[in-house]
């Protein structure tokens, strides 16, 4: 079985302010992420700033700022499993202020579900700017948070004028929801906001991309589970060090104690 896609929130930029789209917003993302997993806000910020982010992004593709996605654990991505190109953001450089403009509205979306949602939101990453460059890439079916590195939602923003999966241009999200005989089939519609738990309840793939596809993605960190990331983190550091210290009388080996990828405080 199917979710040809999963249910719409209305559009809310069709409300008059800021506070009412983030209560339509709330309305949605609390109860579809609480029954599916699964949330997604179609026309996130409207025609024109979508217009406006997707030259930030194209300028940015062609800046050859860009480089080849990575796997778990840093390691270098093998184009057969993920071939995307990506670059890091923070949303406060100067020459990307519709970026940081999108950042700031899902921090405030985020923020504003947090006590209903079981999760201690406490940072995010930066955003990564993905572009999968139309000659057959995707990314196989994986886990974003497989072993509790304190990612708790995934949210991505996607770019992509008259997107068709099933003509010609491939790229669909498909989501395996854990537990359930179906799967979601996600297209990546410009100016759509896609939302769902990075943990094991989503294993996802992105299938074969036949023309470019731009897609931001943030994660939010759930406080605790960060918190307990960090600790195994500066265990394994330790031991390594001490490690190193036996065996050569030097203290070599990781030794800034921080936790790998952008961190973000919200």
């Amino acid at each position: 079985h199917l979710y040809k896609t999963p249910p719409l929130c209305p559009a809310a930029t069709l409300v008059p302010n800021d506070h009412q789209k983030q209560q339509l917003a709330r309305s949605c993302v609390i109860p579809h992420l609480g029954t599916l997993g699964i949330c997604i806000l179609d026309d996130f910020l409207g025609t024109d700033l979508g217009r406006g982010v997707l030259e930030e992004v194209s300028w940015l593709h062609g800046s050859g700022r860009f480089g080849a996605g990575r796997l778990a654990g840093g390691l270098s991505s093998v184009p057969t499993v993920r071939g995307d190109q990506v670059t890091w953001i923070e949303g406060s450089e100067d020459g990307f202020p519709l970026l940081g403009l999108l950042v700031s509205r899902t921090d405030r979306l985020i923020l504003s579900c947090v006590g209903d949602l079981g999760c201690r939101i406490g940072g995010r990453t930066k955003a990564m700017v993905a572009c999968y460059p139309g000659n057959g890439s995707g990314y196989v079916r994986h886990v974003d948070n497989p072993n509790g590195d304190g990612r708790c939602i995934t949210c991505i923003y996607y770019l992509n004028y008259g997107w068709d999966s099933r003509v010609s241009h491939g790229g669909l999200l498909r989501i395996f929801p854990e537990g359930r005989n179906r799967v979601a089939n996600i297209e990546p519609f410009f100016d759509r906001l896609l939302l769902f738990w990075s943990d094991r309840r989503n294993p996802h793939e992105v299938q074969p991309t036949y023309v470019t596809r731009y897609a931001i993605t943030v994660w939010y960190f759930d406080t605790e589970e960060r918190a307990r990331a960090k600790e195994r983190y500066m265990g394994k550091v330790n031991a390594l060090n001490l490690s190193d210290f036996n065996s050569s009388g030097l203290c070599g080996g990781l030794i800034s104690g921080r936790p790998r990828g952008p961190h973000t405080p919200l």
